[in-house]
């Protein structure tokens, strides 16, 4: 069993991850801005906009069912309780007893499962648009994200995600040649996880480039505010697990002031640079049309496979 200072720094881990979500949306929207010439608002705009949202009162449509109501409810839960299976600037979550990397994709399905419902429910042209290329996307994108879990659990042993931390921060500085193509298949998957270019647009509300907005566009007040920090929250679960698992450089193994607080600050730092990179890539490329987004997961799919026959050669 755990011991209570175990359980104690798991508890921290996620709650890490949940205060850090909204400063890295933020981080991500400010390089964005720079890159395009812009000032842009400050890195800590949005936990502003959450307070500001959560002081506002709700509208909510005539034609919704308790589906639209308890949506935001469910993402945020959903989504918050995978957090505390990742392990963030220590390689052991004591969580992980009781689920694995399979279930934190499990947890992200089903927030993504009554999002699509709640888009939906409300009888909007741009809800059921929203839905249906989310529906389309996502049945793509689960099995380019089953084979780069695959590959990863055939090299360090398992699916846990303490197993898999430990086992990456424990191997040698040269990556393993297989999981530099998961890693790559890995990439692809988040992008298209968190609805960043080229899959979608989170900086418009145009019909052509909105995917995730379109099924949320009816949402305000607090409900909104608590979808745009579930949103934020698997983008940084998302964030960790390639770091951590790709480039495990400085994650603490013991239990010690000097090591957690070392890992903490490397984790921030990797993390950050990590947004940086992607907010970079954003502003470089444009959105793709939705019928090419395929052809993009098909090279996910490839590379895991790639990373798949070179395991066993």
């Amino acid at each position: 069993m755990p011991s209570f200072l175990e359980i104690t720094l798991g508890i921290i881990q996620a709650l890490m991850l949940m205060a850090l979500s909204p400063l890295m949306t933020g981080i991500m929207r400010k390089t964005k801005a720079k890159t395009q010439k812009r000032m842009g608002a400050g890195i800590f705009q949005p936990y502003y906009d959450m307070v500001k949202l959560m002081r506002k009162d709700e509208v909510v449509s005539d034609q919704s069912s308790w589906i639209f109501r308890s949506t935001p409810w469910v993402n945020f839960a959903a989504i918050g309780t995978a957090a505390f299976f990742i392990p963030v600037f220590l390689s052991y979550s004591p969580f992980g007893l009781v689920g694995d990397l399979l279930l934190v994709v499990g947890l992200f399905g089903l927030a993504r499962f009554f999002t699509m419902l709640a888009g939906l429910d409300t009888s909007s042209a741009f809800g059921g648009i929203g839905s249906s290329r989310e529906m389309m996307v996502s049945t793509l994108l689960e099995p380019a994200l089953f084979l780069a879990i695959f590959v990863v659990a055939l090299t360090y042993g398992g699916t846990n995600l303490s197993t898999l931390v430990e086992g990456a921060s424990n191997s040698s500085l040269l990556p393993h040649p297989q999981l530099i193509f998961a890693a790559i298949a890995m990439f692809v998957v988040i992008l298209g996880e968190t609805g960043r270019l080229p899959f979608g647009n989170h900086a418009t509300h145009l019909e052509l480039t909105m995917m995730h907005e379109a099924m949320v566009l009816e949402y305000s007040g607090k409900s909104l505010a608590l979808i745009d920090w579930a949103q934020s929250i698997k983008q940084v679960i998302l964030f960790s697990l390639i770091v951590n698992i790709f480039t495990p450089w400085g994650i603490a193994s013991s239990v010690s002031a000097i090591s957690l607080g070392l890992g903490l600050v490397i984790f921030i730092v990797k993390i950050s640079v990590f947004a940086i990179f992607v907010a970079f890539l954003e502003s470089s490329i444009a959105k793709w049309r939705l019928f090419r987004i395929p052809d993009l997961i098909t090279v996910a799919i490839a590379s895991s496979l790639v990373g798949l026959v070179l395991y066993y050669l």
